[in-house]
């Protein structure tokens, strides 16, 4: 029944009501109206049950929180969220960024997966809750059990960070642990179906099961953001690439590509914002050196994953080559007995930056030692998609999907050195097949009102979203209010997109373009410069509601354009550094200050 019928009916609704829901739905695509609908559905029927159950049956729900930048959080709270509606049970399925934080005294049961993010930060999703947790506001939760999944890379320094601060508070205030704490690495997998079950056989003496408890609806939420498509990360999509065209001049001292694939009639659907993973194959000159130097065939039978393979087709399908991480120093040490690289190994800030400029053959090559075809394998991570911002929108290239990507490419003792993921879509010719999933990104996303100004910071590759951010934006007819910040070594050499940013300017569909080339004059000038300059023109913006984003380097890119975007509200809006500090946290919060960074 639509809604403009309900006025003429007996309803149980007031006429503003009626209104309010018809205002409320006229904003909603028919993807979210279909949510909405099972929300409401599984609302009413929760509320009949427990209506009609014993009160103590009221709160016998699990709260399934998530906290994810890159989408693995999420989908580990999918699986576990359908598990336990397999087992019977009611589960509240939400983001963190969703979740009313004052609602967690009333929990009996919370399920909490979570990310870090950079230096041991909370992904954007989880800082509300994670800020509010640690603050004075937090109240006693002496009658919730949990349990926490933390995602992290041990890479970095602050390993599973944010998943330890939450565990630490939940217990500081009160709350007992029904599980132990689980971190898991890059390779989480195997650790996080572990803890699914555990936690899972945990709950059960503090629920009932099916006959009695309502069910609560679950969706997933990727499925519905990216047109409910078959294809992810563990059953990815076989496409085929289009192009692979350098848009850096030939003088140039990078190579960066732009890339297009072919969806095909997969029908598959992305937004703009959302970031597509890509599966590679390592490169096989890498994996004859790598064979070449253990002294191996690559013919000598293994196992990965419980599956059966050959060496060779592990290196080059099913393992890691190009990224290092602690365990594997550690571990080809004692398999070396090498005193330099043990002594390195047994020091994390040194080998944080020795992994920074080594590589896995670069590492047996300096260290020799024998190994089994098995012992050798096992010491390797699992070959991962990379993540990569989607530089199109589907209301202009259709079944298609642009990337923006820069060759990591590096020299080691005179052999060249490759990124895995890059060159395999650098050196690609046309037709070759890649396989691609969309990986939703909810943190990074337009206004939902057209005419909101935006503010768009992406220098380098990190100008690929904006690109998409455009290409929506002609399609639906807005004009000005935008304004990009891009930044580059050198004007002639490295302007990426460069004519398709002026034909926007010359439409007005682009109201203003500030460049960076920070090679271009002896004193270095980049992007968080610019903003400087035109502090008072950005403060403006600000005031009159604007949004803004940055893409690109998290490790020093981004720090800087924070703290050029501190400067302009202390130095325009007269804030103090404190007062500073929390405007932009209020602006995150509100979803007008976003990142995509990496």
């Amino acid at each position: 029944m639509l809604l403009k019928e309900l006025s003429a009916l007996a309803s149980p609704l007031s006429q503003g009501q009626v209104e309010k829901l018809k205002q409320f739905t006229a904003e909603l695509n028919p993807i979210q109206q279909a949510w909405v609908s099972g929300y409401l559905a599984a609302s009413a029927n929760a509320v009949g049950a427990v209506a009609s159950a014993p009160a103590a049956q009221a709160s016998q729900i699990i709260t399934i929180l998530y906290g994810s930048q890159t989408g693995n959080g999420r989908g580990v709270a999918e699986t576990l969220a359908q598990k336990a509606q397999e087992q019977g049970y009611s589960v509240n399925l939400t983001s963190m960024a969703d979740y009313k934080a004052r609602a967690l005294k009333q929990e009996t049961l919370l399920l909490v997966v979570v990310s870090t993010h950079g230096e041991g930060e909370a992904p954007d999703d989880a800082m509300q809750l994670h800020e509010f947790l640690a603050s004075k506001r937090a109240p006693k939760l002496d009658n919730l059990h949990y349990s926490v999944l933390a995602l992290g890379d041990s890479s970095y320094e602050f390993f599973c960070q944010t998943g330890k601060d939450f565990d630490a508070r939940l217990a500081a205030l009160g709350a007992k642990a029904l599980t132990p704490m689980v971190e898991c690495d890059v390779d989480y997998e195997d650790s996080a179906d572990a803890w699914t079950d555990s936690v899972l056989e945990a709950v059960k003496p503090h629920l009932e099961s099916s006959t009695n408890a309502a069910s609560a609806s679950v969706v997933p939420i990727s499925a519905a953001q990216a047109g409910a498509s078959q294809y992810t990360k563990k059953a990815p999509y076989t496409a085929e690439i289009l192009v692979s065209q350098k848009l850096t001049g030939r003088d140039s001292d990078r190579d960066v590509r732009h890339v297009e694939i072919d969806l095909g009639d997969s029908g598959i659907e992305y937004q703009v914002g959302d970031a597509l993973g890509v599966w590679f194959s390592n490169n096989l000159e890498l994996v004859d050196e790598v064979l070449a130097q253990l002294e191996l065939s690559g013919d000598e039978s293994v196992e990965v994953s419980k599956q059966s393979t050959t060496l060779k087709q592990a290196l080059i399908n099913s393992k890691e080559l190009t990224q290092l991480y602690p365990g594997f120093i550690q571990n080809w040490a004692e398999l070396s007995a090498d005193k330099s690289l043990q002594a390195l190994a047994s020091d994390k800030s040194k080998t944080r930056e020795f992994m920074l400029t080594q590589q896995v053959v670069d590492i047996i090559k300096a260290y020799p030692a024998k190994v089994e075809a098995q012992a050798f394998v096992d010491l390797l991570r699992p070959l991962t998609p990379r993540l990569y911002s989607i530089a199109s929108s589907q209301a202009e290239v259709e079944a298609e999907v642009h990337l923006t990507v820069a060759l990591v490419e590096d020299e080691r003792n005179g052999q060249a050195r490759f990124g895995g993921a890059s060159h395999f879509l650098a050196s690609a010719e046309e037709g070759q097949q890649v396989k691609v999933y969309v990986e939703p990104n909810n943190n990074f996303r337009l206004p939902e009102n057209p005419d909101t100004p935006v503010i768009m910071i992406g220098p380098g590759t990190g100008v690929a979203p904006f690109r998409a951010f455009m290409q929506q934006r002609s399609s639906d007819g807005v004009e000005g209010n935008s304004w990009l910040f891009f930044g580059n070594p050198h004007f002639e050499q490295d302007f990426l997109y460069q004519t398709e940013w002026q034909q926007y300017l010359k439409s007005g569909e682009l109201t203003q373009l500030d460049v960076a080339f920070s090679r271009d004059q002896e004193h270095k000038i980049y992007v968080q410069h610019r903003i400087s300059e035109q502090a008072k023109q950005v403060w403006q913006w600000l005031q009159n509601g604007a949004h803004i984003y940055i893409c690109g380097d998290a490790e020093r890119m981004a720090k800087d354009v924070h703290q050029a975007l501190l400067d302009v509200a202390q130095t325009q809006g007269g804030l103090s550094s404190d007062d500073a500090a929390s405007y932009l946290d209020t602006l995150r919060v509100e979803k007008r200050y976003q990142k995509d960074v990496y």
